[in-house]
């Protein structure tokens, strides 16, 4: 169980900071954060992939690994999107 734990911690890690290389631009958020949705993006997409019937394949899974990567992305960018703070600029 504890194994397991750190297994994702280490792999959502990865999986963040992938994600967050191949988000062209500034993303104005910490690391911790980055590992954080990392981990989540990891967690997202490997339900996707069992969804998908694609969880479970012999060597590499690519589409696992490009599945999570996808939604640390998208959870990256959600989260690192400007935010107006009620001031309109005028």
């Amino acid at each position: 169980m504890i194994g397991s734990i750190i297994w994702a911690i280490v792999f959502g890690i990865v999986i963040g900071a992938i994600a967050r290389l191949l988000i062209p631009g500034k993303q104005n958020i910490s690391l911790t954060m980055t590992w954080l949705l990392g981990v989540v993006g990891a967690l997202v997409g490997t339900f996707l992939a069992y969804l998908f019937g694609v969880s479970d394949t012999r060597g590499i899974n690519w589409i696992q690994w490009a599945l999570q990567i996808a939604c640390a992305a998208v959870a990256i960018l959600i989260v690192a999107m400007p935010r107006s703070g009620g001031k309109s600029g005028v």
